[in-house]
């Protein structure tokens, strides 16, 4: 974590440079120790209920109310993968042992800070149940380090929030003006992660980074707290540009839909029974700042499905052409087991996986595979020790996938129609039965589709 130069001129000096590190371990490591022998610093009575925010600001807060932020502990694949999968694993392996409280950093943050690690169960609605809420996004200040990542935020409770413009004349807190706050780097705070094995499991931050729209000067609040003519407090100024706090994003529907645009063309307009036609699909990310999937990617999955229908209704699935390169077994729809390592938590040493994909084999898949220390594909992000190849759509690029199909000499002439559906789940559809998961949680969201026809003579 820190590297410290030493001279090589003189015994002294090392010393001295060993002493200075040491030095600095024994201030900092207090300030940033998530175990449970570590004195909380905080309380939670430190931050304001969100139910008080919203006594004048409750425009914001009804917003804030429908949105993940507010669910971030309590949405039940979380509770799901914490309890059952998480918690256990770290009480079996040291190695993994820091998740016990680490993901409660960005979970339940109030949680993390106070020292209720780990903290009750959805079910006894305590203060953990808040999760990401007003006061607590509001009371940052701030993050350590050069690089946002692994909840490393710097913050302030107290009767003074964080905010974009300085209010000094409204009860009952002061307001002062932060660029922070409306910047890509809070984000990055904790849609950046590092696991245990110091992979990056989350990078959704540093995707943007790298994309044509930070050069741009677009952050991420541009796109998911979108700006609008409204109050900020209620019944008080209002203002051209008040931020919008349902923080968009992957669970909603509307905001998925239409990510990645689609055509579909074919390489002939008229074939004979019996000849080969071969169908190209550009697939064009054009509204995600980030990679598509992110975040949690070891949970999604993105896939292309394309079908062919003759005259008389005759259904013809077409596999996707391979492109050869490595690593692209993870890449297509496949009748494989994988996610061997939940045996851990589970305690189940005869367990041997479920279905990998849950789609129809030979399907492409956009995803990056997680592989845990045995090399097997895992769906535990902290269990992850390297990443796959990274076969997910960029932002603003253009993906061309190839599907060759030989007309059956059964085949109906007249109009084939060949349709190619993007399809998203925001958890593998087999882990989450196996788990227990609310159906809606593996719902398949219609990303995008497109049709076209030629003549079988």
């Amino acid at each position: 974590m820190y590297q410290q130069k030493t001279s090589h001129r003189s015994i002294r000096q090392s010393l001295t440079a060993l002493l200075y590190a040491l030095c600095l371990l024994v201030i900092i490591i207090p300030t940033i120790d998530a175990s449970e022998d570590a004195a909380p610093k905080y309380s939670y009575d430190d931050w304001e209920l969100p139910e008080d925010c919203g006594s004048c600001h409750n425009y914001i807060y009804s917003q804030w109310r429908q949105s993940m932020m507010s669910q971030s502990y309590t949405h039940h694949w979380d509770e799901i993968e914490y309890f059952k999968l998480a918690l256990p694993h770290a009480e079996k392996d040291e190695v993994v042992a820091e998740v016990k409280a680490g993901c409660n950093g960005c979970h339940s943050p109030m949680a993390f800070l106070t020292g209720d690690i780990p903290p009750a169960p959805v079910a006894e609605n305590t203060r953990a149940n808040d999760g990401v809420h007003c006061d607590f996004c509001h009371t940052i200040t701030g993050h350590t380090g050069d690089i946002p990542f692994n909840f490393n935020y710097t913050i302030e409770p107290g009767e003074t929030k964080q905010g974009i413009r300085q209010l000094t004349d409204e009860a009952p807190h002061q307001s002062v003006k932060t660029k922070f706050l409306g910047s890509a780097e809070f984000c990055g705070i904790c849609h950046n992660e590092k696991d245990p094995y110091g992979v990056w499991v989350k990078s959704t931050h540093l995707e943007w980074k790298e994309s044509p729209y930070a050069e741009q000067g677009v952050v991420c609040q541009d796109c998911h707290m979108t700006k609008a003519k409204s109050e900020i407090v209620d019944g008080g100024t209002v203002y051209d540009d008040a931020r919008q706090h349902l923080f968009h994003g992957a669970h909603d529907r509307s905001k998925v839909r239409g990510t990645v645009e689609l055509r579909i063309y074919p390489d002939k307009t008229e074939v004979k029974k019996g000849e080969t036609v071969k169908f190209t699909v550009a697939l064009f990310n054009q509204k995600a700042g980030h990679k598509f999937p992110t975040g949690s990617v070891e949970d999604r999955i993105l896939w292309l499905h394309v079908e062919a229908k003759d005259a008389s209704g005759n259904s013809y699935h077409l596999p996707v052409d391979k492109k050869g390169f490595d690593g692209e077994e993870y890449t297509i729809g496949a009748d494989v087991l994988a996610y061997t390592d939940m045996a851990i938590p589970l305690d189940d040493p005869d367990f041997k996986g479920v279905q990998r994909d849950g789609i129809p084999i030979g399907d492409r898949i956009f995803r990056m595979a997680y592989f845990d220390p045995n090399g097997v594909m895992t769906i535990q992000q902290w269990n992850t020790k390297s990443l796959g190849v990274d076969y997910r759509i960029g932002p603003k690029e253009t993906k061309l996938e190839t599907f060759t199909f030989t007309v059956p000499e059964d085949a109906e002439a007249g109009e084939l129609n060949i349709t190619a559906d993007l399809n998203y789940q925001l958890l593998v559809k087999p882990v989450a039965e196996f788990l227990g998961v609310p159906a809606e949680e593996a719902d398949v969201i219609e990303v995008n589709n497109q049709s076209v026809s030629i003549n079988v003579m």
